[in-house]
């Protein structure tokens, strides 16, 4: 027996052996965090160059099965890293929010300054007649305030350069978002969408607010999941009589448009916007032939100030308090 050859296989054996309890360690930890993956393909490619100089050396013999043992294992902590760092992005998105009664506070939301509510829209008597739906279109999301919006005739006054589709539902919830938007709203591809639950989660929420930030949650990374460049808006509830209640689910609600970088709209502030204003604007953009498409927050203020203005008992005495 070469001694040399035997040295050397103890000491790959001794080099190696660490690498499956490696594995196993990482595998039960579910996580990246603390793994380097450049290191590992280093380690990697230093086995490769040597099984490369045992080739070349014609030294075929159990220390080159040993390079390959060692390889193999050495390979299959990069299948894992990549296995903890997929739980890593979903453990991230499904984080659940806590609040304390200090961030509940400061979330509170500031009004904004903008003029008062003084031009009306035309009344709008009958619903357009409802046509095939394309993709790629934005989707109004929201409950029982919300299907009456007359989404298309409001698209057509304020010269929306893209199709809206009211997709609206008064069973709309955040425990069953997730499923409808699955069904109704994923098979359109939307670029865009508006969401407005939380009108049927009161009774829940007051007993299990982690459970509505889990919902809610989940239902934002089914739209990225389904379109990851989709512009969404959440819209908070109207609170008319100052229920502690919704206050406190529109702060939930505010806290994950910004934990996940999407935008907020305040529905209490219905009364000052201007759409005429946000008209003319859009007017001016056409004749100047630019050709960006409405923020969806310019959006929301025009479709809620028309539910203000022609809906008041739904929106300015919700029945929400339960």
């Amino acid at each position: 027996m070469n001694l040399a050859h035997l040295f050397e296989a103890a000491m790959l054996v001794c080099f190696g052996f660490s690498w499956p309890l490696n594995v196993m360690k990482a595998y039960k930890a579910r996580t990246a965090k603390g793994t380097s993956l450049p290191f590992i393909i280093l380690i990697i490619t230093g086995y490769i160059a040597g099984i490369a100089a045992k080739i070349i050396n014609g030294q075929f013999n159990y220390v080159l099965a040993v390079y390959f043992l060692n390889l193999a294992i050495v390979m299959t902590n990069v299948f894992v890293y990549i296995r903890n760092k997929a739980l890593d992005k979903k453990a991230e998105a499904k984080a659940t929010l806590r609040f304390s009664s200090a961030d509940i506070k400061n979330a509170v939301e500031k009004e904004d300054n903008m003029t008062n509510y003084t031009n009306s829209l035309d009344e709008i008597i009958n619903r357009p007649a409802k046509a095939v739906e394309k993709k790629n279109a934005v989707i109004l999301m929201g409950g029982s305030l919300d299907k009456d919006i007359p989404v298309s005739t409001l698209a057509k006054d304020f010269s929306f350069n893209f199709d809206i589709y009211n997709k609206s539902s008064s069973a709309l919830s955040a425990a069953n978002a997730s499923d409808y938007f699955q069904k109704s709203i994923a098979p359109l591809a939307p670029e865009g969408i508006l969401i407005h639950i939380g009108e049927n989660d009161l009774v829940s929420f007051k007993s299990d607010s982690t459970s509505f930030d889990e919902n809610y949650l989940k239902l934002i990374e089914n739209i990225k999941e389904n379109n990851r460049k989709c512009r969404i808006a959440l819209v908070g509830l109207s609170n008319p009589a100052n229920d502690k209640n919704v206050d406190l689910m529109n702060a939930h609600i505010k806290a994950i448009a910004e934990t996940e970088k999407v935008g907020f709209s305040n529905i209490n502030n219905a009364k000052l916007w201007n759409p005429e204003a946000t008209k003319a604007a859009s007017a001016f953009a056409y004749d100047m032939g630019l050709k960006v498409r409405k923020p969806l927050l310019d959006v929301a203020e025009i479709l809620y100030s028309w539910a203000y203005k022609n809906q008041p008992e739904v929106i300015v005495e919700p029945s929400l308090a339960g």
